[in-house]
Formats: C-alpha cells, structure tokens, sequence
C-alpha cells in the first residue's frame, strides 16, 4: 500500500459531539489541506478542512467548512444528500465500503456497498442482514459514464456492487454547528462544521481480517469529501462542483484505491 496521506491520532478524552469542534484534541489534530477539484486537482472555491481521531471506542472526523450562504433543505433521513450541499466520508472494507452523507441541516443518508464479485453463495456477506431480497438491495455500477459498453458495470474493473440503501450504521453519532443564519441569504456566514463518531463495535463487516481498533500502524482507506451546489442567475452548472482530500481524476467518488490512505498511530495527539 503506498505511503498514509495522513496520520490519525489517539485522543484520551472524547469530543463533546456537539458539532464545534473546539474540544482541545480537534485543536491539536493535524488538519488535511485545501480540499480541491475532484477531477483536476486545483483548490477548491471555498476551503474546507478535515481531521480524524480515534480511542478505543471511536473514529472521529471533523469538518471545517467555509460557506457565504449555509444552506440546506432536504430533511427526509437518506435522502439524496449529495444533490445539494453536503460533506462525505467513505470508510473502504476491502469487498465492501460504507457511505455517509450529511448536510447542514444534519440530515444523513447512509448506503452500504458490497462488490457483486464478493456476494458469492457461502461468502462472509451471504447472512440475513444482507439478503438482497429482504433488504431490497439495488445494482450499482458507481456515478460516472454509464453509457454504451459501461452501462449496466461502470468503469471500476471490478464492476457493479450491490448497495443496501438501508442499512444504517449501528451506534454512529454526528453533529452540525452552523456559524451563520441557515438559509438566509440576506446574511453572509462564515461556515459550518460537522463532528462524527463511528464506532469500532459496529464495524466489523468493514474492517475484514483487520484489528478493532486498529494497530499502532494499520492503514485505512477513507474518502472526505465535499459537494457543493453553487447558482448564478439560477442557473446551477452540470456536474456540480465536487471537491475533496485527495482528487480521484474522476468525479465518481466510488473508487476506493483512490481513497485517502490513513494511518492509525497509537501516540496521543496532546502529545504533539
């Protein structure tokens, strides 16, 4: 595995979770840089940042997000999140991944993705929680060029994967400070921040083979990401921008080898 984009440090006393991001442990914890173009690799209009924790019991991520208008209306529990302004993080798991979406309203939208080519008869994935009937699973062959030869499989080499629209992650806990007037144009904001907790407990379908938590070392793959839904004249442009920690070359986020590589260190952020 190539060299960790960054190192996730240990934290002695949990965040508050209340979305500010002002407990001292978020204060020392190294921060990503600019977020930028998904596909290019050019900084992004406004800045956001993301860090990462962890104890025994959680992996934390906070974001920093810079936004003149916060804005967000879709209240519904997994609605399409990503189709106005959110903030992303994806949690690869070898022949699974996981997908969570928020917005400033903290309204979330969770999908759980497995490879078609890993869903075999006997397989780990083969219990009740991922019947593909029960559970109405859906075909999916990832967010960009699905047309001619790529239609029904996408681009990915490994093809299509089954996504369990949902399944929510057991225990994950999250937060939205907003540092402005939600919705309210009239007024220019400074931002938003988001907190998130998930629980090593809960994640043993994503972690595989691999230690809960992590080793001192261990290395993870995880997605930050940002989308943002930017108008002039109420026009809004087709894509809309997509901005992130590490650029995939592409605007499809679901290619987990391009995740950002994470790697856990057993050293106390207080200690830095």
């Amino acid at each position: 595995m190539p060299p960790a984009d960054y190192t996730c440090y240990r934290t002695r006393t949990p965040p508050a979770l209340d979305g500010r991001l002002d407990h001292a442990a978020w204060q020392r914890a190294p921060r990503s840089p600019r977020f930028v173009d998904m596909v290019t690799g050019e900084p992004a209009f406004f800045d956001t940042r993301a860090a990462a924790l962890w104890d025994e019991h959680n992996l934390y991520v906070g974001f920093w997000i810079d936004e003149p208008f916060v804005e967000a209306h879709l209240t519904e529990r997994d609605s399409l999140i990503f189709m106005e302004n959110d903030v992303e993080v994806f949690i690869d798991g070898g022949d699974c991944y996981y997908e969570f979406e928020i917005n400033a309203r903290g309204t979330i939208y969770e999908v759980f993705f497995i490879w078609q080519d890993a869903y075999t008869r006997g397989s780990r994935f083969d219990v009740p929680e991922f019947d593909l009937l029960g559970r109405k699973a859906l075909s999916f062959a990832g967010n960009y060029d699905r047309s001619g030869q790529s239609f029904w499989w996408g681009t990915h080499p490994r093809g299509a994967r089954w996504a369990f629209v949902d399944w929510d992650f057991p225990g994950a806990r999250s937060a939205v400070f907003v540092d402005g007037t939600l919705n309210d144009r009239s007024v220019v904001d400074r931002g938003w921040r988001v907190e998130l907790a998930f629980p090593w407990a809960d994640m043993g379908w994503l972690a595989g083979e691999r230690a809960l938590p992590p080793r001192d070392g261990d290395v993870w793959r995880i997605f930050f990401g940002r989308f943002e839904k930017l108008g002039v004249a109420g026009a809004l442009p087709e894509p809309q921008p997509a901005w992130c920690w590490t650029p995939h070359g592409s605007l499809d986020t679901h290619i987990p080898e391009r995740f950002t590589h994470v790697q856990f260190s057993s050293r106390y952020v207080d200690e830095l």
